[in-house]
């Protein structure tokens, strides 16, 4: 029964094609900056978009920099004052794409509070004006602060403080609007799917965000899709749709992806695929990734890789990519459309490899950066720069081979009738 529903679920998750696409925020040459407070530190929602772009993008020349700083607040922090941490911290790296999610700290974790929200109000008004002085070519996305979770616990006070936050949130939308920048939110879809998956499992939800302010994986997966959504990603990652008549040759129609060395003989089917892209990996191996996933539009918004496969006269099938077992099939379910996004492919497999090395390059920065540079600025050492740029060295061949890592390969796939 469970491996039925498995199937239900992969039929199920296939949309139906988008009248039209939007083209994506980021183009090839960008430099991204994330900027933020600990929620942004966490390297979670910021590494599934960076492993998304490079796995959806592979040809696209796009870099990514995370500069989120536990506690910060509109004027800065940890990392010294808003101005230093902007110079060092974005300016520095010259981004053409800059995010800025801020407001967890800066409400107080209290109702909401006038002087309060005019500090961090003046604040965001005065990083995006210093930002753009420094960089008048750069694209904003301003970020709706991410929820503090007043769903799956009771809130602290009435109303409950994510309403302060969407308070906050409400004045980025105006500031987005007059400084003609992007908005995300990073807020209303993730509330909306955390309630469902409360519904559905109360306590997995919790784990969405076990301490109500710093999202867990499947939390910050949602965030990535929010910020994905506002930068018009697109669904499909390949479309294959094989139609076989038992007196002429299989007719085939393709998206993003090229299907060469068809053979049909003795009820088995084989082709090959080359697919201009790779799914993304999420882990549904993950319980709380897969509520995250389950209770929310990620699969029909992002992750989508059908394959139909009509006109089969047997009654079951087995799937095989590259000589691996993949799934078991029944024909109508074949001819309906299965999500292979959400089978462990291995075209799956080679995502997962791209986003373990996006954390690997993103944690080499972070050491350069939050153990080298910064605490050792004011030490007297005619090796300091050497070290920082043997790292940045470092960091660089590791991004190379997450680029190689995302290239698509040729797979082989075999459809035969299950004995």
């Amino acid at each position: 029964m469970r491996a039925a529903r498995i199937v239900a679920y992969l039929v199920l998750a296939l949309a139906p094609p988008a009248l039209a696409e939007e083209p994506f925020y980021l183009k090839d040459g960008d430099r991204v900056v994330f900027y933020g407070d600990s929620i942004t530190e966490q390297r979670l929602y910021t590494t599934f978009v960076e492993t998304y772009v490079v796995t959806r993008f592979p040809s696209l020349n796009v870099s990514f920099v995370h500069s989120g700083w536990g506690g910060d607040r509109v004027t800065g922090g940890g990392g010294g004052p808003i101005d230093t941490r902007l110079k060092r911290d974005v300016i520095a790296y010259r981004p053409t794409v800059m995010t800025i999610m801020l407001g967890m700290n800066d409400g107080s974790y209290r109702p909401f509070d006038e002087q309060i929200f005019q500090t961090y109000a003046t604040g965001m008004e005065r990083i995006v004006e210093k930002v753009k002085a420094e960089l008048p070519e750069v694209k904003l996305t301003l970020i709706r602060p991410s929820p503090f979770d007043d769903v799956t616990r009771p809130p602290v006070f009435e109303k409950g403080y994510n309403a302060v936050l969407v308070r906050y949130g409400d004045f980025l939308k105006e500031l987005a609007e007059k400084e003609h920048a992007k908005l995300a939110d990073l807020n209303t879809s993730v509330v909306d799917a955390t309630k469902k998956a409360f519904e559905t499992d109360p306590e997995k939800a919790k784990k969405l965000n076990p301490d109500r302010v710093h999202p867990a994986a499947g939390g910050q997966l949602l965030m990535a899709a929010a910020l994905l959504d506002a930068w018009d990603a697109p669904a499909l990652v390949s479309d294959v749709q094989i139609k076989l008549e038992s007196k002429s040759e299989p007719k085939i129609q393709t998206e993003k992806t090229k299907v060469s060395d068809v053979q049909w003989n003795d009820g088995i089917l084989k082709w090959t695929q080359l697919d201009e892209s790779l799914p993304f990996p999420a882990d549904l191996k993950d319980d709380v990734i897969k509520l995250a996933v389950n209770s929310s539009d990620f699969v029909k918004d992002l992750d989508q890789q059908p394959l139909k496969v009509s006109g089969l006269e047997g009654s079951d099938y087995v799937l095989s990519i590259d000589g691996e077992e993949v799934g078991s099939f029944s024909k109508d379910q074949l001819a309906e459309g299965i999500n292979l996004a959400l089978l462990a492919t291995p075209m799956n497999k080679q995502a997962s490899e791209v986003h373990n090395l996006t954390l690997k390059h993103n944690n080499v920065h972070f050491t350069r950066w939050r153990s080298v540079q910064v605490p050792l600025s004011s030490i007297k050492s005619a090796h300091l720069d050497e070290a920082i740029a043997d790292l940045d060295r470092v960091e660089a061949e590791v991004v190379d081979q997450q680029r190689a890592a995302s290239q698509p390969k040729p797979r082989r796939y075999e459809l035969k009738p299950k004995s």
